[in-house]
Parts: C-alpha cells; structure tokens; sequence
C-alpha cells in the first residue's frame, strides 16, 4: 500500500478509535489492530501529529500509581473524519469506474 495513503488512513482510523470516548496509547492499538496493522511505537507520532494540528486534546489521569494519557477528539478531527468519508465516497466512484471492465467479465 502506498504509504501516503497509508498515513492518512491511519490518521482516520486513531480518530475513529477515540470518536465515541477518549482513549489511550495501548487500547487505541488493540482498537484498530483487527483492521490495519499498528504499533505503538507507529501510534504515538501519529498522536503528537494529530494533536499539533488540534484535531485531539490529551490530558493525564492517574492510574494504578501511574499517570496515563488520554486522547479526546476535538470538533477539528470529527470535521477531519466527516471529510474524509466524503472523500473516500469519491475514491470509491473512482474504484468501480476502474474495476468495470472486471465485473463484466
């Protein structure tokens, strides 16, 4: 896969695991992993991109002795997800007129 557009889709994918409740580190992973591969070690500058480009908030909460951080999805990364289905709309019209030729076969 291109890695560009591997990027991006990672992008959406960290923002679509933290959409319905904030997140962290570790349980993001083991979200998306059933669908692309990730790590952590991939995740975390994904995170710092996206929080740079105020598409996330994070804070800390103490936990078992430990503080832990949180991600949370501002208002500019769910307009980032509503955008990119309206893209990915488009890239599918493109997809199926390609393949065309392959359903009539």
């Amino acid at each position: 896969m291109d890695i560009q557009l591997k990027r991006g889709l990672l992008d959406v994918c960290v923002l679509t695991a933290i959409k319905s409740e904030d997140s962290y580190g570790y349980k993001i992973v083991k979200d998306i992993q059933p669908y692309i591969a990730i790590s952590e070690s991939t995740l975390y500058p994904i995170l710092r991109r996206l929080e740079s480009a105020d598409m996330l908030t994070v804070y800390s909460v103490e936990h078992n002795g430990r503080l832990r951080k949180y991600y949370r999805i501002t208002d500019k990364g769910l307009e980032r997800l509503k955008a990119f289905k309206k893209e990915w709309r488009e890239i599918m019209a493109i997809y199926d007129f390609i393949t065309r030729e392959d359903s009539q076969k």
